[in-house]
């Protein structure tokens, strides 16, 4: 199993998990197309591989707006000749019970998991059905099999992107394409420590007593890691066969059980 020479497309790679799972990729020989809404993390990540002697090219997208999408693709397609892989990663978090959220931040949430996830696995199959060959790995979350407190919009985006994933796995497998998605528990990412005060406020409890509730339930009080994550992506992005496709991995230290 190899990267070398693949080229993978990662969304919400500037920082966080997307960019430890972009660094791994570089490591591995991939060509490695950095995409996220911000344009200097872009360029710092994309220097970054380059430092290390990688190959990488940055596109600036907001995974919501089908221009940027549409384009954004279709540039790094011309600039490495193709797309083999699609991470499509890029995610938010508004941590606040139903009755608080407003309708913007319900769309909002949505348009970036659902409606990003849609728009990015549109513009790569176009390559990868043309040259019969091709992967894709959703980032979901264990909430796409469970759901937690104050998360509604986020839990619903996580149901809803498990099935966008089983349904490309079952439409691209007769034109060597696959699907699977990444179910993590809590990775200790910038994501996660911007929601730890946030829902120590919306339920009256200390930033400690929410890292215990986040822990609570797994077999060793550990937060998964970035290195974890992106070492499942490796595996995934380069098992070619259909054996594995439609799945869904729970990387979450045993919160999460199936």
């Amino acid at each position: 199993m190899s990267l070398k020479n693949k080229v993978a497309l990662i969304t919400g790679s500037g920082s966080g998990l997307g960019k430890s799972i972009a660094l791994q990729y570089a490591r591995q020989g991939a060509r490695v197309v950095i995409a996220d809404l911000s344009s200097e993390a872009v360029t710092h990540t994309v220097e970054e591989i380059r430092a290390l002697g990688g190959e990488a090219f940055g596109v600036t997208m907001d995974v919501s707006n089908e221009t940027d999408v549409e384009t954004g693709v279709k540039c790094a397609a011309d600039y490495f000749g193709t797309i083999d892989i699609l991470i499509s990663n890029a995610g938010i978090q508004i941590v606040r019970p139903v009755e608080a959220f407003t309708l913007a931040e319900w769309k909002k949430m949505l348009a970036v998991h659902l409606d990003g996830a849609f728009l990015t696995t549109r513009a790569c199959l176009k390559y990868m059905y043309a040259q019969k060959r091709g992967c894709i790995i959703y980032m979901g979350s264990a909430h796409a099999k469970t759901a937690s407190k104050l998360k509604a919009p986020y839990v619903t985006a996580k149901h809803g992107l498990l099935g966008l994933c089983r349904v490309v796995a079952k439409e691209g497998a007769l034109r060597g394409v696959r699907a699977n998605m990444i179910c993590p528990g809590y990775v200790r990412t910038p994501l996660v420590d911007k929601q730890i005060p946030q829902q120590a406020a919306a339920l009256g409890v200390s930033e400690g007593e929410v890292i215990h509730m986040m822990l609570s339930e797994t077999v060793d009080g550990e937060f998964t890691s970035e290195n974890d994550i992106a070492n499942v992506a490796l595996f995934l992005g380069s098992l070619e066969t259909n054996a594995l496709t439609g799945q869904s991995l729970l990387v979450s230290h045993g919160w999460v059980m199936e």
